[in-house]
């Protein structure tokens, strides 16, 4: 994959030309409706949702418009849309609290004496570590800007669940997919019913097996892997994990990948939809960037002990918060506040939301009191019980180069442990250890190179971890400052867990031990991690292994840090309409609001909540008439 990273960085400069760079609008001391920090997939789509039925919104949005820029528009370029500075935050956490631990991970980040980054386990004198490296993105349209765009719809117990969990039957999956249909804009066949006039594209990506014989020969490989026969592995190829198929929980094997990409191959993201809305100048959204919220402003009602939020205090200036690498502490921005008639909603995120509240007086006790910050709502659940999905993976070479072209193709696989299907993985030619500095460049060939064309990978997400255990305190009342973030991966139900990620792997090591190893074929594969050594003939044990993934699991999904839960939770920051409890006029609607963590990517399932969001508030407007 280095190609496209050098490419891209190439052709960057090209594209940044034209990119807007007016000074936001002037909004110290004016009010709206409503205002949204975060234009993200909770925020972005909602600030345009309410703006497009009539109601004057003011979204805040941290970072500039990229939206031209190649590396981000082009959606193949995403690597370099991650390790791009006009895009990328840098967020560096932890693992555990065992230091032992932290210093085996092989991608851990270091500030070297020169400025410059240092990733591994064996770093120059002097140099400073900083953690496990974090990608986030601080732009219009978020995360959804830099990702790799792949959509899909979870479980449907992840739905159910959260209707359960609150009694809220809005929240069932059955409800839940009309969000879906109404947001997306599907390119593609199905069985299932789809939505063809929302503002979000989706296609389904090609698997190669009509072009390429090695990807005809891994693909049938793997459907047999999976129970089904040589014949059904192209109908199994175009299988849609979108669609509301029977009992669609258990479903395995190989599926068509949806990608919310347009057919030209160009991203579609709420940073080209809320872009769009305000283009259009029709409807009352006005799009603050370079705006960092600092704080929310509240006021007493005067009906109840409950304050109400009624505003935002913010910065002004590029770059301002310190996990964008152009940030500067010199630059200290222009300060104000802006006012909401309705409501706040906080959509900046699963460490940004969190971090705002915190500094807005909601959080634990304990907490606040530690950096003197006048308690508003006294709320345990705001920086505890992060989740994040597992990712892994197994990385072999073949004995020639692998002929799939760019094509990956995505498998469910259902462990010993897993009371449905738990991992999700997609394979092709391509090689990803993690998130670091430069990824997926390897470290040793200083960042411009992979393991060449011999490489075949398949990358596991394992869905539904038990432990969330997950913890974001802030490091100072410095709005600018990032908080700590330890992610506490394993805490809880490590062995299941990790026996489900094993099981994934060693599924995979069942099919490509049987591809061809005659003259001219791609076996025997010579695995590098977890288990080094000829795929069918190492001498590994199941412990090794497993410790292997334990110490250089990675992650890139967190939720779940303002979440929603029932009435009884004490850990529960939300209520099932997204509203921040013990006070008024302030909800949360982004990837934190989740229980857990949604399927095996949070992209789609946060569109969704956004859509719901939508629906949620302009109902209850219709109410009080």
């Amino acid at each position: 994959m280095a190609p496209l990273l050098t490419f891209a960085f190439c052709i960057a400069s090209l594209a940044l030309v034209g990119l807007s760079s007016a000074a936001p609008p002037e909004i110290n001391n004016k009010t709206y409706e409503y205002i949204v920090v975060g234009s993200g997939p909770g925020g972005g789509p909602l600030a345009a949702n309410l703006a497009r039925a009539g109601h004057s919104v003011l979204l805040l949005e941290a970072g500039d418009n990229q939206t031209e820029n190649l590396n981000v528009s082009q959606w193949f370029n995403f690597n370099a849309a991650g390790n791009d500075p006009a895009t990328r935050w840098d967020f560096f956490v932890k693992h555990s609290n065992d230091a032992a631990r932290e210093a085996r991970y092989l991608h851990r980040t270091w500030r070297k004496t020169d400025g410059a980054f240092y990733v591994g386990i064996d770093p120059p004198a002097g140099a400073k570590p900083l953690g496990i490296y974090y990608p986030r993105a601080g732009t219009l349209g978020g995360c959804a800007m830099h990702n790799g765009c792949l959509t899909m719809n979870p479980n449907d117990v992840d739905w159910n669940d959260i209707a359960e969990t609150t009694g809220d039957e809005s929240w069932s999956a059955e409800n839940m997919r009309k969000y879906l249909l109404k947001l997306e804009k599907a390119h593609y066949n199905s069985t299932s019913v789809h939505g063809h006039d929302g503002w979000l594209d989706t296609t389904m990506l090609d698997s190669g097996y009509a072009g390429f014989e090695d990807a005809r020969e891994l693909t049938t490989l793997a459907a047999q892997a999976a129970g089904y026969k040589v014949s059904d592995t192209t109908s199994l190829l175009t299988r849609d994990m979108n669609g509301n198929q029977p009992n669609r929980d258990n479903l395995v094997g190989p599926f068509g990948g949806v990608s919310h990409i347009n057919p030209n191959g160009r991203r579609s993201s709420p940073g080209y939809y809320v872009r769009d809305t305000v283009a259009l100048n029709k409807y009352p959204l006005t799009l603050a960037l370079d705006t960092l919220a600092t704080k929310v402003i509240f006021r007493s009602t005067g009906t109840n002990s409950h304050k109400k939020a009624v505003g935002v205090e913010y910065l002004q200036g590029k770059s301002l918060y310190s996990a964008d690498p152009r940030s500067s502490p010199n630059a200290t921005g222009v300060s104000g506040k802006v006012y909401a008639s309705r409501e706040v909603i906080l959509s900046g995120g699963a460490f940004n939301t969190p971090q705002l509240l915190l500094l807005s007086g909601i959080g634990p006790r304990r907490h606040l009191e530690k950096f003197k910050i006048p308690i508003v709502a006294d709320l345990p659940g705001v920086d505890q019980q992060v989740a994040d999905n597992y990712e892994a993976g197994i990385l072999s070479l073949a004995s020639r180069p692998v002929s799939v072209g760019q094509n990956i193709f995505p498998n469910f696989f259902k462990s010993s442990v897993g009371k449905i299907r738990d991992i999700y993985m997609w394979c092709g030619n391509f090689a990803f250890e993690g998130f670091w500095p430069g990824f997926p460049n390897t470290p040793a060939s200083n960042f411009t190179s992979d393991y060449g064309p011999r490489e075949y990978e398949c990358a596991l997400v394992h869905m539904n971890p038990r432990s969330q255990s997950g913890t974001i305190e802030l490091q100072s009342t410095n709005p600018r400052d990032v908080p700590v973030i330890n992610m506490n991966f394993f805490k809880e139900g490590e062995e299941e867990d990790l026996t489900a990620i094993y099981e994934g792997v060693e599924w995979v090591r069942s099919w490509l031990g049987k591809v061809d190893g005659g003259e001219g074929g791609l076996a025997p594969f010579e695995e590098l991690h977890p288990c080094k050594g000829t795929i069918g003939k190492q001498n590994c044990t199941v412990a090794t292994q497993k410790r292997y993934i334990k110490e250089q699991a990675y992650s890139h999904h967190a939720s779940s840090s303002a979440r929603i839960g029932a009435d009884g939770d004490r850990f529960a920051v939300l209520d099932s309409a997204f509203r921040v409890r013990k006070v008024a006029g302030l909800r949360a609607v982004d990837a934190s609001s989740f229980p857990k963590v949604p399927g095996g990517f949070p992209v789609l399932p946060t569109m969704m909540i956004s859509e719901k969001a939508t629906d949620v508030i302009l109902q209850g407007l219709a109410d009080e008439e």
